[in-house]
């Protein structure tokens, strides 16, 4: 148990702090696992048959299929082309987009790569050059909305995945696409997308000084780019209706993955798949693995006492246990970034439940609240990734990112309480 515990506080404290890339920590996990014994191989390996492992490696391949057809460039140039009316819609239109994409591109990264290009773009064309307030807003409604309104759709991005594979690994949980989204995306979605757009604009004022942006006609549709289209409807559709059919979002999304590849009938060949970055593959299945041995070693039960000690969780007060689990996620959020953190919550969920009196798959969808609240662009990589690629100073996305959370905590979470109310989930 000690030896688990040293490890789980040496890989959060790296993956927090990025002092190592994280697929060397990763690896690092996986290695010293095992050299320790701290638990058998098939407990320390078995991110890998998860099916977090698999939608994430499905989402990177349907991702090169978005990029290499242009399919993807070609949505963000239709909305595009309707964004030229003023600076906020603008910035309305870019979130939205942002939030559309996350529907059938399940990697937030991916996503990031694909539109930080096409908005810059988009800012020369509306007169929004280097330095002017209004580019770097621009920037941070992608980088932002991207993995924060992307929490509201079950595969569409890593913390997600995360906490539906440890759930399904530690509770015999199965999270359903669309109750997920009925439940979260309101508000997460909708009212922090609209609270977003707001921010923004006050905190980045700025007007476009053109009326359309500049930029070359695209040639028309391709067949791999209709055909990719045709792909990406039938897996949404899978997804929406999984009650009826009960095919997990993973294996579907993997069948995707197969279509793309497949001679004659895919959009790009199977070499490929070379080019898709495994990295944060194994970053998800070296933090399943982690929650697994914490589960197998007993660290997870007496974490879970020693937190139950302090933390005021009652049976009959829906109200305060909603408020001190959000606040608790949001704190493990804080520590060991968006990512670590469903790890370190879905792990304690069995005993917050116990004493709480919820179902453990209330206590588990409340942990998204406080891990989509996000303060320092740390937390997220992907706001990491777009601010470096759009060339905003981390201090600049902060002076979002804070005001941001301070704002999702004290309006959109009370929102979600009554929204969680209204539908019995905390009775």
């Amino acid at each position: 148990m000690w030896g688990t515990a040293l490890l789980l506080v040496l890989c959060m404290g790296l993956w927090a702090s990025a002092l190592l890339p994280e697929i060397v920590t990763a690896l690092a996990f996986f290695g010293l696992a095992m050299l320790l014994k701290l638990a058998p191989a098939e407990t320390v390996f078995s991110g890998f048959a998860s099916q977090a492992f698999w939608l994430v490696l499905s989402g990177m391949i349907v991702g090169q299929g978005m990029t290499r057809t242009g399919l993807g460039a070609r949505m963000a140039r239709v909305l595009a082309e309707r964004l030229s009316g003023s600076y906020a819609r603008f910035i309305a239109g870019l979130v939205v987009l942002s939030f559309l994409l996350a529907l059938v591109m399940p990697s937030n990264l991916g996503r990031i790569a694909l539109m930080i290009p096409v908005t810059l773009a988009l800012c020369d064309g509306f007169g929004l050059a280097a330095g002017r307030p209004g580019r770097d807003g621009a920037v941070l409604a992608v980088g932002v909305a991207t993995p924060i309104l992307s929490a509201a759709i079950l595969p569409a991005n890593v913390p997600n995945l995360v906490m539906a594979g440890s759930a399904e690994r530690l509770l015999g949980l199965h999270l359903s696409y669309l109750s997920y989204f009925v439940l979260h995306a309101p508000v997460l979605a909708f009212v922090k997308g609209a609270m977003l757009v707001g921010l923004i604009v006050w905190l980045f004022p700025d007007r476009l000084t053109t009326g359309a942006a500049e930029l070359p006609a695209l040639p028309p549709p391709s067949g791999a780019e209709r055909r990719l289209a045709v792909i990406l409807l039938g897996t949404l559709a899978l997804w929406m209706s999984d009650s009826l059919h009960g095919l997990p979002p993973a294996w579907v999304g993997l069948v995707a993955a197969i279509l793309c590849l497949l001679p004659g009938v895919g959009v790009m060949t199977a070499d490929a798949f070379g080019q898709v970055s495994l990295r944060t593959c194994f970053y998800i299945a070296a933090l399943l693995g982690l929650v697994a041995v914490v589960n197998a070693t007993g660290l997870g039960d007496r974490l879970g006492h020693m937190l139950l000690a302090v933390a005021p969780l009652s049976h009959d007060a829906p109200a305060q246990n909603f408020v001190v689990l959000t606040g608790i996620s949001t704190a493990m959020a804080l520590l060991v970034t968006a990512n670590g953190a469903p790890a370190l919550f879905t792990a304690l969920a069995r005993e917050m439940a116990q004493a709480s009196g919820l179902t453990a798959l209330t206590v588990v969808s409340i942990q998204v609240i406080g891990y989509s609240t996000l303060f320092f662009p740390y937390q997220a990589p992907p706001i990491v990734f777009a601010s470096e690629l759009g060339r905003v100073s981390l201090r600049r996305a902060a002076r979002l990112t804070v005001p941001f959370g301070l704002v999702s905590l004290l309006v959109a979470a009370p929102l979600d309480y009554g929204w969680w109310w209204l539908l019995g989930k905390l009775e």
